[in-house]
């Protein structure tokens, strides 16, 4: 590598503010009094809290300096695997702050909100469109909500049969909160491993689908960044006990405008807006998880429902067989402005290029690191790769090592030890974002660290 993006830079020792602060340091003066003084409270002793006396550049240059220890995808590659960290175009960013958005209540009537409810009901219809499901709810806060939502609807519809069941297949290669969000509806789940090539096979679902089995849970593309291929022959033997198929979707950005989930058998999934969809979640939020499902799970979707009648919208609550409400009014607002944005200045053709070049990335990834790093399935990938550190175990050189070195060269490390399923795996998924200049920068940091590392150990 000739030159690194990493540098020590100038990084500056910022002392406490409380050991900063000098007594009778003020960052504002307040206007002359025009009345008396007097204690909000009476009772009330002593000086109060011990806040730090800081002058106005004492507070910016704090603030400041903690802004610029932040890392995010506006600042360089941001390779997480399955957490689909892409750039999010600033014209999503200017449509939210418009003020008829931004500072709208939900409390507002029906008829004060037209913009908000028609921009909630078209991005319902965009997102069963790609999806190639019927309806959709915007209520669910993110991913691993959206999968709850998705378990109760499917709880709902099984109550209705007077047909209760106890439990949900749940592959290896899921998600790690879909046991969790199963195990929240009651159901148990049953772990089913994939196979040789890294998928679910047809047997092994098979075997294990019985009439008390509610359902199957599948990420696709799955956490190994390989399209589940057996999708619909497993859909058919879940259909044929009457169980129902959730798919995972926060993998979408592999096959948004490639794949119509509904036609290969899917009854309800989960979008993770924050990640396919341009509204990266850094910093723990926010996200935005609706669910899309096929006709015969619509009647139990939360309340209300955006309906447009005649070209006015309203908010439909008399839904008999509705789950409720599964968050404080409408969801996460901000987020599907940004995504509905995002959706109309892509259009359904370049949502589709960006699928193609979020795959496309991630094999050119595969190729040129699989010599430098073990590649548990070689085989075309998706959104992602997955490698492990196989072949640096003989010198004690583990994952972590890697992943911490990797900082040094300037990049965010991709996520490691994810999925279980490989052992000292090291998950990449590149997006569509990054170019091939900014993707070999990070390939040749990788082999500069291996190279070093086994010198050093040798």
């Amino acid at each position: 590598m000739k030159e690194s993006i990493g540098t020590t830079g100038l990084i500056l020792n910022d002392p406490l503010l409380w050991e900063k602060g000098k007594k009778g340091r003020r960052g504002f003066s307040l206007p002359r009094r025009d009345v008396e003084s007097a204690p909000l409270n009476q009772d009330l002793t002593g000086d109060g809290p011990d806040f730090p006396d800081l002058s106005e550049v004492d507070v910016v240059r704090h603030y400041t300096r903690l802004s610029q220890w932040n890392f995010g995808v506006d600042t360089g590659m941001y390779p997480l695997g399955s957490c689909t960290m892409k750039y999010s175009p600033k014209t999503n960013e200017k449509q939210a702050s418009l003020p008829g958005f931004a500072g709208a209540h939900p409390l507002m009537p029906t008829n004060l909100s037209q913009g908000a409810l028609r921009m909630m009901f078209e991005l319902e219809q965009y997102l069963s469109q790609i999806t190639g499901m019927d309806a959709t709810t915007l209520q669910p806060a993110a991913g691993a909500h959206g999968e709850l939502t998705g378990m109760l609807l499917i709880h709902a519809y099984h109550k209705k049969q007077a047909a209760p069941r106890s439990k949900i297949i749940v592959p290896d290669t899921a998600h790690g909160t879909n046991p969790a969000s199963a195990a929240l509806c009651g159901y148990r789940p049953v772990a089913v491993a994939s196979n040789e090539q890294g998928i679910l096979s047809v047997e092994a679902v098979d075997e294990v689908m019985d009439e008390d089995t509610a359902g199957i849970m599948v990420t696709n593309p799955n956490t190994l960044g390989l399209f589940e291929e057996n999708s619909k022959k497993i859909a058919e033997i879940v259909h044929a006990k009457g169980g129902m198929v959730y798919c995972d979707g926060a993998n979408m950005n592999a096959v948004m405008g490639v794949v119509k989930m509904g036609a290969i058998g899917v009854d309800v999934m989960q979008l993770n807006l924050h990640k396919t969809f341009s509204t990266p979640h850094g910093g723990g939020g926010p996200g935005s998880g609706p669910v899309c499902v096929r006709k015969h799970l619509e009647p139990f979707l939360p309340v209300p429902r955006v309906k447009d009648e005649n070209g006015t919208y309203v908010l439909d609550y008399e839904r008999p067989e509705t789950i409720g409400k599964v968050q404080a009014f409408h969801g996460a607002f901000g987020v599907m402005i940004k995504a509905y944005s995002y959706i109309r200045s892509m259009g359904p053709e370049n949502l589709k290029k960006a699928s193609q070049l979020s795959v496309l990335n991630a094999n050119y990834i595969k190729e040129t690191l699989k010599g430098t790093l073990h590649l548990p399935y070689d085989r075309p990938c998706m959104h992602e790769c997955v490698f492990s550190d196989e072949y640096q175990a003989a010198r004690k050189i583990t994952t972590l090592d890697m992943a911490k070195r990797l900082m040094d060269y300037g990049f965010h490390p991709p996520t490691v030890y994810f999925p279980l399923v490989v052992h000292g795996a090291i998950m990449v998924e590149p997006t569509e974002t990054e170019s091939k200049e900014d993707i070999d920068q990070f390939v040749e940091a990788f082999k500069a660290i291996v190279k070093l590392k086994h010198s050093r150990r040798s």
